[in-house]
């Protein structure tokens, strides 16, 4: 049987989350929204007037086998992270002792993020690094729209 709880302190944590979305939708900024939370890999999303920047928390995992993607103002970022325990993690193997798994939190598998970036991003210019365990995804902003003084004559 299926069993969940929630705590007094749970359910502050969703009033925050409410909160924190309802002033996003009213604080007049450009949107970014990313599809859900407590998704693998863990994202903070950020922006300045010069650019919005990603990080996806991802230890482990080869670069190579991460695909990032922009089209139409959507960023993607797809990959697969290897299983840790034996394919039938209740069963033997060859030479191996039985092993029963009763509790599993690291993610494995097949994963997929995807983050709805603002109008005004140059997506010629993006540039993706790794490194330790840290993916960094810089979007530059197109360079008219940023914000510039300009001087009273």
């Amino acid at each position: 049987m299926l069993y969940r709880s929630l705590f007094p302190h749970d359910l502050m944590n969703e009033f925050g989350r409410l909160q924190r979305d309802l002033q996003g939708a009213f604080d007049g900024s450009p949107a970014i929204r990313g599809a859900g939370r407590g998704g693998y890999p863990a994202l903070n999303v950020g922006a300045t007037p010069e650019a919005v920047e990603i990080l996806a928390f991802a230890p482990g995992l080869d670069p190579a086998t991460i695909e990032v993607n922009l089209e139409r103002g959507v960023l993607t970022l797809e990959g697969r992270r290897a299983a840790t325990l034996p394919a039938n993690a209740n069963g033997e193997r060859a030479g191996e002792t039985r092993q029963t798994v009763h509790l599993q939190e690291r993610f494995d598998g097949h994963f997929r993020r995807v983050v709805s970036l603002p109008d005004d991003i140059d997506a010629a210019a993006v540039q993706a690094a790794y490194r330790d365990g840290v993916l960094r995804i810089t979007v530059p902003r197109r360079g008219q729209t940023q914000p510039r003084r300009i001087p009273v004559l």
